[in-house]
């Protein structure tokens, strides 16, 4: 009598060309963020204030996420039409290609103003490539799930934000820690950008070995796929895309909020060392994972929606107390607040995988995930650690946790108005 294969064991391959992608995505994200936070901003604009350099990195890091929503109807466009396998492939290579080149890019005192010409448009091609990335990389493993296994199978990608993370965090940190200031400001941030060639070569590897989805295959034999998704997602569902775009902002603001903006702040502001604040969030980071792990099985038994209000109201809470603990001048209590803060995120970026999806059709889903996802992360991801930087400058950190608050007050709308769109 033959003994019924695990779920997680007979998709395992398809749950790793999952979770690559991703992984990828949060590397070379995570990466750029780094290297905004610690230098990028002197090498690549003109001479003038500390501040008012590292305010123009971070712009050009948040360039990438008003090219994800571009990227994510161009990549939904032919996700939604040839299929979820081709498109991924397509935006990895994409992603992964405008990473790499950057770290071959000129300073502006060799080129002038040609290097921050250039780093902005490989950032725009790397948030354009991001833009069809983690909509397909969730439909990937959501539409190849058994029945009651979806969250935990939506989780896979998700997994690859601590995985992604840890690898860029890590790899900062043992440059910082082998290298004097002055060799990491000259060659050493470089690094990191030639180390994604070695993750895109695997997540590409991984992907051409997969087929199609089980639920793309059965709506092209119903139907012909729409002309035009975008037009058909916009005419039918824009109430869903409105809530998914919402429902998204609390992970996104909690994560670059407890990373790039905490970085910069932490070693710019409370003067803590570069090694030190890298090492914090690097086992903080195991909280991000612990909580998309716990989401996911809870969203299994109760639903990735309720999973996804609990995680809201938890980040409304949260900011009340994560400016206060994060410059709080003890590197535990930041740890601390960081560390409840990734948990956190886990619950409103854990179920996602699951959720978004459910509000729309096939024929228009990955087109609709995708510009959900990154219409939100526009708010929460490009706006957010800019507006921090402000606010701490002005105000104090105790007004960065408000944003947290606001970014949880969204997400909450969003979740609630979904509910129109069962």
């Amino acid at each position: 009598m033959s003994r019924s294969v695990h779920p997680l064991r007979a998709n395992a391959r398809v749950l790793a060309a999952s979770l690559a992608g991703t992984a990828v995505e949060f590397y070379d994200f995570y990466v750029y963020a780094t290297a905004a936070a610690l230098v990028l901003g002197p090498l690549f604009f003109p001479a003038g204030s500390k501040q008012a350099q590292v305010m123009l990195a971070f712009m050009s890091f948040g360039l990438a996420f008003l090219a994800r929503p571009v990227g994510a109807i161009a990549f939904g466009h032919f996700g939604d039409r040839i299929g979820r396998k081709s498109t991924l492939v397509a935006s990895l290579m994409l992603m992964g290609g405008s990473t790499l080149a950057i770290a071959f890019l000129p300073t502006y005192e060799m080129v002038g103003w040609v290097a921050p010409l250039l780093l902005c448009v490989l950032r725009f091609g790397q948030g354009f490539g991001l833009g069809g990335e983690w909509g397909g990389a969730a439909l990937l493993a959501v539409e190849n799930a058994p029945k009651g296994w979806e969250a935990r199978f939506g989780a896979a990608p998700q997994l690859g934000a601590p995985v992604g993370f840890l690898a860029a965090n890590g790899l900062f940190l043992l440059l910082g820690l082998g290298l004097s200031d002055a060799d990491f400001a000259a060659w050493g941030w470089r690094v990191p950008f030639l180390a994604s060639a070695v993750l895109v070569a695997l997540g590409l590897w991984v992907r051409l070995k997969i087929g199609e989805t089980p639920a793309f295959k059965a709506a092209l034999e119903l139907a012909p796929p729409p002309p035009v998704p975008l037009g058909t997602l916009l005419r039918y569902h824009p109430w869903a895309v409105v809530a998914g775009s919402a429902g998204v902002v609390a992970c996104f603001a909690t994560f670059y909020l407890s990373t790039a903006f905490a970085l910069s702040y932490g070693t710019a502001t409370l003067g803590y060392s570069r090694e030190q604040f890298l090492a914090v969030q690097l086992v903080a980071n195991s909280f991000l994972a612990l909580g998309i792990v716990l989401a996911a099985i809870r969203a299994d038994r109760i639903g990735a929606r309720g999973v996804l209000l609990h995680g809201a109201a938890a980040t409304v809470v949260l900011g009340l107390v994560f400016g206060v603990g994060l410059a709080s001048g003890s590197l535990l209590v930041a740890f601390l607040t960081l560390s409840a803060a990734l948990m956190v995120m886990g619950f409103t970026y854990g179920p996602l995988g699951a959720w978004l999806p459910t509000l729309f059709p096939v024929p228009v889903r990955y087109t609709g995930v995708s510009v959900a996802f990154n219409a939100g992360g526009i708010i929460g991801g490009a706006l957010a650690p800019l507006a921090a930087q402000v606010l701490a400058a002005q105000g104090g950190a105790w007004l960065v946790g408000l944003l947290l608050s606001a970014a949880g007050t969204m997400t909450l709308a969003g979740v609630f108005l979904s509910r129109q769109q069962a």
